[in-house]
């Protein structure tokens, strides 16, 4: 059995804004192209282009319907999904070989490829489903919050963070560190009331999630009123005229061109 460090000097993870989540996988192949290239080894990939493609990916995110209190319609939910880095993960503890394991320094949790055997039993254990199996190499894969990253000094300050967060367009991931009651992560965790997946498992895991707001109703868009015939929506109606000609001439010199092609 693997032993945990008593206590962490720090607890670096993820804050995840389900609010502006938009599913567009930016996070997720962000991750598979920076940890393809990692120090760990590749991410493999088995039959990418077939009709059943295999590989090792880190980063997942799934879509849910959610029906909000009170209303008829439904929204979809995005959910990303990686390793959370638990306080207590159970994935270290059943680890034969102690190739899994917790960073005191930073709490981030990782696994030795050196010494892992490929026996799935973090897998097993992880009730997030968090552990991947790259079948090539005979090793556990899992998120590492791209510790190859965020502690180069070869980068400038605000490229120090995982490529997920680098790269999601609409802000909805947030880094840093979760121990620290002042840091801009633990504020946005208290101001949004940001909540631990699964905390009836007793697991503690650091990364959190910021939970959906309530939506608004949908305003009604009044009917434009009819035309007055003024002198100023002439001018509009003329302008308006003037630069659709164009279009519609070069539209007519495609379909013209088009024509002659096929003849």
């Amino acid at each position: 059995m693997t032993s945990l460090p008593g206590t962490t000097q720090k607890k670096l993870g993820l804050v995840i804004d389900l609010d502006v989540c938009v599913g567009c996988q930016a996070c997720a192949t962000s991750c598979k192209e920076w940890n393809t290239q990692g120090v760990s080894a590749p991410l493999s990939d088995a039959k990418p282009r077939s009709a059943e493609p295999m590989g090792t990916w880190l980063n997942r995110i799934h879509g849910y319907e959610v029906h909000d209190e009170g209303r008829e319609d439904a929204r979809i939910v995005h959910f990303p999904r990686s390793c959370l880095h638990c306080e207590t993960p159970a994935c270290v503890t059943v680890c034969p070989t102690g190739a899994s394991y917790k960073r005191a320094e930073d709490g981030i949790v990782l696994v030795n490829p050196e010494t892992c055997i490929g026996c799935k039993l973090c897998s097993w254990a992880c009730p997030y489903g968090a552990r991947e199996y790259d079948a090539p190499t005979g090793v556990m894969k899992k998120c590492t919050l791209c510790v190859d990253r965020i502690y180069n000094e070869n980068f400038v300050e605000e490229d120090r963070v995982p490529a997920c967060v680098k790269a999601c367009p609409t802000g909805a991931r947030s880094f840093g560190d979760l121990g620290d009651a002042n840091s801009a992560v633990s504020q946005l965790v208290r101001e949004r009331g940001g909540y631990d997946l699964m905390p009836d498992m007793g697991y503690k895991p650091t990364n959190k999630y910021l939970p959906p707001r309530a939506r608004r109703d949908t305003a009604v868009v009044e009917a434009l009123p009819k035309s007055d015939g003024s002198a100023m929506e002439k001018l509009f109606a003329w302008a308006d005229k003037l630069m659709s000609a164009p279009k519609a001439s070069a539209r007519a010199n495609e379909s013209d061109l088009s024509d002659r092609l096929e003849g």
